[in-house]
């Protein structure tokens, strides 16, 4: 999908990471000026370089999305470099093994006492699942805080949140991930009504399965062939396979492009059918 973003400013919030910096380097091909954000500089500074190694324009900045004093400061450097933001990106997100049980299901027997290397419900850490809600929830609403003040005095600009299919149908094992990205969901149509009457637009992808670091070994065997869970998911999605950093980015620059001016407060999956598949 080709679109024209020249004279745009985009930042991209981890977009160190495998999803998102494909997402950067596509803002970056239609003629955007990016800002990769993550907590890694290094890897921020290497998307950064591979994206003006290709002939755009882009920078990397090291940027925490759970505090909002190093937000301000990574708006500040945006804005001085290349103007105030037009596109956000929240791409920052994700899972920890502390808001996961190990088990798809309670029994009875797991009542009778802790066994070890078995996380029930009943065994996940407090901390661990804020750790998780807060990771993807708060860092999306605290990086709005930082970029999107701008937007709402110029009277134009576009959010893009990322959600996910657990925001649809929870998947086993993972309560605090399929809790807040729900929660993405949700505040995505919140702030899109939120916002309308300024000229921001807020709207968000639900990525499917996509073989990203975090998940890798969750879905795939070391050597390449698929865990029990991996051969569910690809079960019960239509299209027979994961996704590729590559799916996503289509949906992006539709819901970036001046084009889609009307869409405003949409979830899109963009999943191979799987939430459309009833299993039958």
């Amino acid at each position: 999908m080709k679109v024209d973003l020249t004279g745009k400013v985009a930042v991209v919030t981890g977009g160190g990471g495998i999803l998102c910096s494909v997402m950067a380097k596509s803002l970056a091909a239609s003629g955007a000026k990016v800002a990769i954000l993550d907590l890694k500089e290094e890897a921020a500074v290497k998307v950064a370089d591979e994206i003006k190694a290709a002939g755009g324009e882009a920078v990397g900045i090291a940027a925490n999305v759970l505090e909002i004093a190093s937000l301000q400061q990574a708006a500040e450097k945006v804005s001085a470099l290349y103007g105030p933001c037009d596109i956000l990106v929240n791409g920052a997100g994700g899972n920890n093994p502390r808001g996961t049980t190990s088990k798809e299901y309670l029994f009875k027997e797991d009542l009778a006492g802790k066994v070890e290397g078995v996380t029930t419900f009943f065994d996940l850490d407090p901390a661990g699942v804020g750790f998780v809600f807060n990771l993807n929830f708060l860092g999306t609403l605290l990086t709005c805080q930082a970029f999107c003040r701008d937007m709402a005095e110029r009277g134009n600009g576009t959010v893009i949140n990322i959600s996910s299919m657990n925001a649809f149908t929870p998947l086993t094992k993972i309560p605090a991930y399929s809790g807040a990205k729900a929660a993405i969901s949700k505040f995505t149509q919140w702030l899109a009504v939120h916002f309308s009457k300024v000229g921001v637009r807020v709207n968000a992808i639900a990525p499917g399965f996509f073989l990203t670091e975090q998940n890798r070994t969750l879905l795939t065997n070391a050597d390449g062939s698929l865990t029990p869970r991996g051969n569910t998911i690809l079960s019960h999605t239509p299209m027979g396979r994961f996704g590729t950093p590559d799916d996503l980015t289509g949906a992006l620059l539709f819901l970036c492009d001046d084009s889609a001016s009307f869409i405003n407060g949409v979830v899109l999956p963009v999943d191979g059918a799987f939430s459309a598949f009833s299993g039958v």
